[in-house]
């Protein structure tokens, strides 16, 4: 951007400047602490300049929007054509009651769904399983057959609405089910849209909702990829998920680092089955968080085009355009909320969807205000839904295409957080790659000691959470109502599982949960058979023991 004589002129400058005009103000004031650092740890300095992106080649490393690399956003027009989705994350309790809340939300302006389940139900219990008790619809929605999603569903038409399942282990056989719910409807699959969270790798490095060994389970997420780039052209068979891997504590390069690492991963196992690299990476998806630190999220995020684009370009030789595209949905950090003075996280999540938003995300979810407390109320999912189309309709950011480029500040970090996503991948390709380093707790162990660090900064006052340890209010009450769900759900819930096993054709449900073991104890994709378990209506459960019989279970080990 400029050469060495115009560079030199500038560091005179900024000498000048550091021995006169700073030196004046530091004397009549010295600055609030002797270093300030970013939400992930990183120190920032007092000023940037030129000087500090002295080697930035515009067209090499930013582009014109909607092209390579793709820095400035994969769209040229990006929010002057469309808005991002506005796809609100909603489930709770039985599919009658999250059924209910979908229709308000699509009422209200929200532009497509994004189903949470349940703790029984991501882990491949059925409701009534003895595994799962006390665990009904706390965390989600509980869906433990096609007539569960049957419902969830009823009266949304699924050929016009778009619609994200964040499932992982069992993701192959709720997208079953998805895709026979929408068949009953006379949908059929190829018109389907939407994603499936189906991200295995990020359980074992942070989240911790697996069942079986990494291989296996790492086979069906190929098995869902294959399917879908066959028979499901609209729709996303993975989201790459950085979200659980930064609510578990990581810092903003690790969060980036470990979640490209894994979709770099996922495309080596579709490519070592027989798959052409552009035959499914246009449908490859990801999905961040947006957490506190304005500058450094947005730097994350234009960083991650970057890295991606080039991956997909350099080392996989992809040819397809899309292919090198990392889209994204970002949801705002719920790690970050606060049961303490809960209407202040309106402002945080403001400040993270902003962030989201001038980072040039596809979708986004705002978290609401009383996330900490309980299930999002209604009025609270309201207030969350109407951030997002206030920064939309009011505030002018989307007028213009990636509005920061050129800051030297978030040119600078973006230059830093990809520095350092190709440090950590070092430290995996010297473990061996992915599994390995899960195998050695590399993941965990990075993970757990920056959340550490962080937890131990806000216990000893050395970074302040409004409301916890900075102007907190001894004398605070609970002011905001809380979601109560329908206390007979359950019991409507096993009775209807209780009937479905009584009134199906139970010899079919025996025959393919039968053909569907054979498949799984050979090199089959199971997706054809799960398709078929699942319109006999076998249970979640039902069909989850079948892989836990040939796939067996996963321990994580324990490291010292």
């Amino acid at each position: 951007m400029y050469d060495k004589a115009k560079l030199a002129e500038l560091a005179e400058a900024q000498e000048r400047w550091e021995e006169t005009t700073l030196q004046r103000a530091l004397a009549r004031a010295s600055e609030r602490r002797d270093s300030f650092e970013t939400t992930s740890g990183e120190p920032i300095k007092r000023l940037y300049t030129p000087l500090d992106v002295a080697d930035l080649d515009y067209l090499e490393d930013l582009g014109q929007p909607g092209e390579y690399p793709y820095t400035r956003g994969v769209h040229a027009t990006l929010y002057r054509g469309k808005p991002w989705t506005m796809r609100m994350f909603a489930g709770f309790g039985s599919a009658e009651e999250t059924n209910a809340r979908y229709k308000y939300l699509l009422s209200q302006g929200n532009m497509g769904l994004s189903v949470a389940f349940d703790l029984p139900t991501l882990m491949g219990y059925d409701t009534d399983a003895p595994q799962a008790l006390g665990e009904f619809g706390k965390c989600g929605v509980a869906i433990s057959s096609l007539r569960d999603m049957e419902i969830l569903f009823d009266g949304i038409p699924l050929d016009q609405v778009t619609t994200s399942m964040t499932i992982n282990s069992p993701a192959a056989i709720i997208w079953a089910m998805y895709i026979a719910a929408a068949e009953k409807q006379g949908v059929p699959q190829e018109k389907l849209g939407g994603t499936l969270q189906n991200d295995i790798l990020k359980e074992y490095q942070a989240q911790k909702e697996y069942i079986f060994p990494p291989e296996p389970s790492m086979r069906l997420v190929i098995d869902t990829i294959e399917y879908g780039a066959r028979h499901m052209p609209l729709w996303n068979t993975i989201s790459i998920s950085g979200y659980h891997i930064r609510e578990a504590g990581s810092t903003a390069a690790q969060e980036l680092a470990f979640t490209l690492g894994n979709g770099l991963e996922y495309v080596r196992w579709a490519v070592a089955r027989g798959m052409a690299i552009d035959d499914f990476a246009p449908r490859l998806s990801f999905f961040f968080n947006s957490h506190n630190d304005f500058f450094e999220e947005i730097a994350k995020f234009r960083a991650a085009r970057r890295i991606w684009a080039r991956e997909m370009r350099q080392t996989f030789g992809a040819e397809n355009p899309r292919s090198w595209l990392c889209r994204f949905h970002t949801q705002t950090a719920g790690v970050s909320l606060t049961a303490q003075q809960p209407e202040t996280n309106v402002v945080r999540v403001a400040i993270q969807a902003l962030a989201a938003v001038l980072g040039g995300t596809q979708s986004l979810h705002t978290n609401s205000m009383d996330e900490a407390l309980a299930l999002p109320s209604e009025a609270a999912v309201t207030v969350a839904l109407r951030t997002q189309q206030i920064i939309a309709e009011e505030s002018g950011v989307v007028n213009t295409v990636d509005p920061l480029a050129g800051s030297f500040f978030v040119e600078h970090e973006t230059n830093k957080i990809e520095a350092q996503v190709y440090d950590y991948w070092r430290q995996v390709d010297e473990l061996g790659g992915v599994l390995p380093a899960i195998d050695q707790g590399f993941f965990q162990s990075e993970i757990s000691a920056a959340a550490y660090r962080y937890q131990r900064e806000i216990d000893r006052e050395e970074r302040y959470i409004v409301g916890v340890n900075a102007y907190a209010d001894p004398n605070e009450t609970l002011r905001i109502p809380i979601l109560e769900m329908d206390p007979q759900g359950y019991d409507r819930q096993t009775g209807r599982l209780a009937r479905l096993r009584q009134e199906r054709d139970n010899a079919a449900v025996d025959a393919a949960l039968s053909a569907l073991r054979a498949a799984a104890a050979g090199t089959d994709n199971t997706m054809p058979f799960i398709l078929d378990a699942v319109r006999a209506y076998a249970t979640l459960g039902e069909i989850t023991d079948v892989f836990r019989e040939v796939f067996g279970t996963y321990e994580e080990p324990t490291w010292i």
